[in-house]
């Protein structure tokens, strides 16, 4: 099951499936966010975007959100995406779901570009993206040094609308 997340009720378990990913090189953070960091991250980026939790078995094992790209005015058609899944619940299929649910989100948000960036090599994210329809567009090489070692990340970026024309102001805040 894909749902809206709950800044109070899914903090502690988003913060638990985020630490090994700040732990290793694919997230440039280098403190894991306790719970109560995590609900307030949950709680600022729900304010304008979609962020998603999946559900099996009742359990939340992975997550997805999306957030400002940068903050200059003329981006605010674009967003950054991003996609995390509890190591035993990885190549099931969650972060597709995920992304097959707030995708759709973002389309009707009037969201114009979803961006992902992925430390390289990350193989599995990679074939994700790609297989969703995004498309590689640049690396920032030896921008970040994490895990002992220069680290790339590769961009991707998916087209939500259709391309042309003048855009509608997208709707923000989200709601729920």
């Amino acid at each position: 099951m894909i749902r809206p997340a709950d800044p109070a009720g899914d903090a502690a378990t988003c913060a638990a499936i985020y630490r090994p990913h700040v732990h290793g090189p694919a997230s440039f953070e280098e403190v894991a966010p306790g719970a109560a960091k995590m609900g307030e991250r949950i709680a600022r980026v729900m304010a304008t975007h979609p962020w998603l939790v999946a559900e099996v078995d009742g359990e939340v094992v992975g997550f997805a959100y999306a957030s400002p790209h940068r903050e200059r005015a003329a981006y605010r058609w674009a967003c950054d995406v991003a996609v995390y899944v509890d190591h035993g619940h990885r190549r099931c299929g969650v972060g597709r779901e995920l992304y097959e649910a707030l995708l759709p989100l973002l389309r009707e948000r009037g969201f114009h570009v979803a961006c992902a960036g992925i430390t390289l090599p990350n193989d599995a994210s990679v074939r994700l993206h790609q297989s969703l329809d995004f498309e590689p567009v640049g690396v920032y090489r030896e921008i970040g040094w994490k895990a002992g070692a220069w680290r790339d990340v590769g961009w991707w970026q998916l087209r939500l609308g259709s391309a042309g024309g003048v855009p509608a102001e997208p709707l923000l805040p989200v709601r729920r």
